[in-house]
């Protein structure tokens, strides 16, 4: 598979991985290769990835979405931060990333899953071609 993670400012990660774990609005999930094609609103939290020679990365992320299709899974979201060190990523995401008002949280997450769906819709359409 290959992994892309993306800000509104950057690409931070374009490259192979061998799976990818993350934390959607519904729940934690693992991509591995040749799984089903799908969209998820993620949460802030951590995503995990697993590189082909064995190694693995952290990314501290804000709210955002994953797109997975074909070999190709997407992750944007609107901050994001690589670090090594799980425990203080971990510390960083409950700091700067879910500390806000329930308003705020609640707008977020709506929003989160509108995009997800027109996404999921836009599959649908291109395979019903």
């Amino acid at each position: 598979m290959r992994l892309t993670v993306l800000t509104p400012e950057a690409r931070l990660f374009d490259g192979p991985v061998t799976k990818v774990l993350a934390e959607a609005t519904n729940g934690a999930f693992a991509l591995l290769p040749r799984h089903i094609d799908m969209t998820a609103p993620l949460v802030p939290g951590v995503l995990v990835y697993e590189t082909e020679a064995g190694g693995t990365g952290y990314f501290g992320i804000d709210e955002g979405l994953l797109v997975k299709c074909g070999d190709d899974v997407s992750v944007a979201v609107r901050r994001a931060v690589a670090g090594r060190d799980l425990a203080e990523l971990r510390r960083l995401v409950a700091r700067e990333f879910v500390a806000v008002d329930p308003q705020e949280q609640a707008a977020r997450g709506a929003l989160a899953r509108l995009e997800a769906g027109v996404v999921r819709r836009m599959m649908d359409l291109e395979r019903e071609r």
